[in-house]
Formats: structure tokens, C-alpha cells, sequence
């Protein structure tokens, strides 16, 4: 059992804070959902340190309004737009085939919640597994060889504590079989994303890329529309650029240095749990860390996007 990563930081710690002193110049960056709330201070935060950052996003107005804003923001020229709809695998293939030279960080970061009828995507998955995991699925895979082209690559994918209520169903990911819960597809789509970093390490560290997953805390944003706003305690409650600190942590920081294949929160290594936890629960579910199962989900997913 290997000893939790620990940090400087905590809870209420900011991106600026987790990033001062680091250099990104040289760097390049691809943040989903770049646009808006997590994705947009994380972009922010990125290109403020010297990176390159392309902001990938399925509206190109919302996505050319935050490139201007952050070159305003940060005076860094090098920040552009790209296209992507993670609910369509025929725009990821486009957006992928797009990209050209290596791709030092990847910020799997868009995503969906709590979406109240069973909605399929273009291909006809479950809408939250379609845009918050397979798209992304879809998107690193055909990002690989520019990941692999970049010394020490990183692939950050967001999470959420409530990957805790539920593994992947593997025979049944899109509802087929089973009554549809709003929030039960969010908890199997989030938990998705622990295991493919968990399996993307495992499988990619060898060629210089790692992955871990991070849960950002509970933020008000555009993400909890359907729910109602945030049922959490008022204690657990972050800010934007306290929501974004683990990503750019996770991302970018030299306290990661060839690490991967973990589950991060506020801004730290999380505790493993056996069991879910009642109410607003903290740390990673056992299950979401087994290989056994990432080995199945990425097979199960290289079949779904091919």
C-alpha cells in the first residue's frame, strides 16, 4: 500500500496559490468545457503560469468569448478555440484529427449533470456516460500519440464524490435494462472517469503519460442546473479557483512529478473507502481504484467509440 501524496495546500486553497512560482512557457494545454465556470479558471489559471491553452467546447461563440477574455486576463497570446462535442464521437474524431504537434496536458474537465429523462447521444449512449466519460474516452484515445510526443505528459480527468453511490453497471451503461436515475447515471459516469485514469496510467505511464482523477469540491455553476443548486453543507462549499486548485495541481504542479493512476481532493491524495458514506461523502471507493474493473472499462470502451 502506497503512502497518500500530501501537499502544501488544502480545502480553501486557490489555482494561483497552487501554481505560484510554476513556469508553463513551452507547455501546451487542451481544457474541455474551457468556457465557463471550473473549465474557464482552470484554462485561466494554465495560461496565467505560460502555457498554451486551447479551449475545446461545443459553442464557438461561449469559446471565442473566454479566449478573448483570458488573453485580456493573463496577456497571453497563446490561447485559442477548438470545437468539440463530447456527445458526438464524429466531432471528437474531428477535433483529434485537428490537432497537430504534442500535447503536454490534457484537462478532461466538461461535463453534464443530473440530466432528468434518459436522453441518448448521436450514437445512442446514455447521455452523461456519452459526454462526461466516452466522449472523453474518445477524445484522450485519439490524443494519444501527441500525449506520448510531449515529455511527461499529464491527463487530468474531473470526478466527483458522487462517483461514491455507484460503479459502472458494465452490462447495462446505457439504461437498457434498468429504470433510469438522474443521479445514479451522474455517479456511474463519474466513477468512469477515476477508472480510465486508473487504466490509462497503468497502460500509457511507460510512454511518459500519467493520469489521475480529482474530485473539485462542490461549486455553484452552471453543472448543478438540473438539481436545484447544491445540496452540501455550507462548510463544504468552494469557490471557483478553489474548485480548480486540485485540477491545475494535478496538471501542472512539480509535487506530481511521475505520479499517476490516484484519486485527488482538495488539493491532496483522497482516502480510500470500503463502504459509501452517508451524505456529502469525501475520498475514492475501492472499486473505482481496482484494476479488474478499469481493464474492463477501457476494453468495453475501445469497442463503444471504434
Amino acid at each position: 500500500m502506497t503512502e497518500r501524496i500530501k501537499t502544501p495546500f488544502g480545502f480553501s486553497s486557490t489555482t494561483d496559490e497552487v501554481l505560484a512560482g510554476v513556469h508553463l512557457n513551452g507547455k501546451r494545454a487542451i481544457v474541455t468545457g474551457g468556457y465557463a465556470g471550473l473549465g474557464y479558471e482552470t484554462a485561466r489559471a494554465l495560461a496565467g503560469a505560460g502555457a498554451s491553452v486551447t479551449i475545446a467546447g461545443r459553442k464557438p461563440s461561449a469559446v471565442d468569448s473566454a479566449v478573448t477574455k483570458i488573453i485580456a486576463a493573463t496577456g497571453n497570446p497563446t490561447v485559442d478555440g477548438l470545437v468539440l462535442d463530447l456527445a458526438d464521437l464524429d466531432s471528437v474524431a474531428t477535433a483529434t484529427a485537428e490537432w497537430a504537434g504534442p500535447l503536454d496536458i490534457l484537462i478532461n474537465n466538461a461535463g453534464v449533470m443530473a440530466i432528468p429523462k434518459l436522453t441518448p447521444s448521436r450514437q445512442g449512449h446514455e447521455l452523461q456516460f456519452a459526454v462526461n466519460f466516452l466522449g472523453h474516452f474518445a477524445l484522450t484515445v485519439g490524443l494519444r500519440d501527441a500525449l506520448a510526443a510531449a515529455p511527461d505528459a499529464r491527463i487530468v480527468n474531473l470526478s466527483s464524490n458522487a462517483h461514491l453511490y455507484s460503479p459502472p453497471v458494465f452490462g447495462d451503461l446505457d439504461y437498457n435494462f434498468r429504470g433510469y436515475h438522474p443521479l445514479a447515471a451522474y455517479a456511474e459516469a463519474k466513477a468512469a472517469m477515476v477508472l480510465f485514469a486508473v487504466e490509462a496510467d497503468r497502460r500509457w505511464a511507460a510512454d511518459g503519460i500519467r493520469a489521475n482523477a480529482c474530485n473539485p469540491g462542490a461549486i455553484a455553476t452552471g453543472l448543478q442546473q438540473h438539481t436545484g443548486g447544491l445540496q452540501t453543507p455550507v462548510e463544504r462549499r468552494k469557490t471557483v479557483e478553489q474548485g480548480a486548485a486540485t485540477s491545475v495541481l494535478l496538471a501542472a504542479s512539480p509535487l506530481l512529478n511521475d505520479i499517476g493512476g490516484r484519486y485527488f481532493e482538495d488539493v491532496a491524495e483522497a482516502e480510500v473507502r470500503h463502504r459509501a458514506p452517508g451524505g456529502f461523502g469525501t475520498g475514492v471507493a475501492a472499486f473505482a481504484l481496482d484494476h479488474r474493473y478499469s481493464e474492463l472499462l477501457f476494453e468495453l470502451a475501445l469497442e463503444l467509440i471504434n
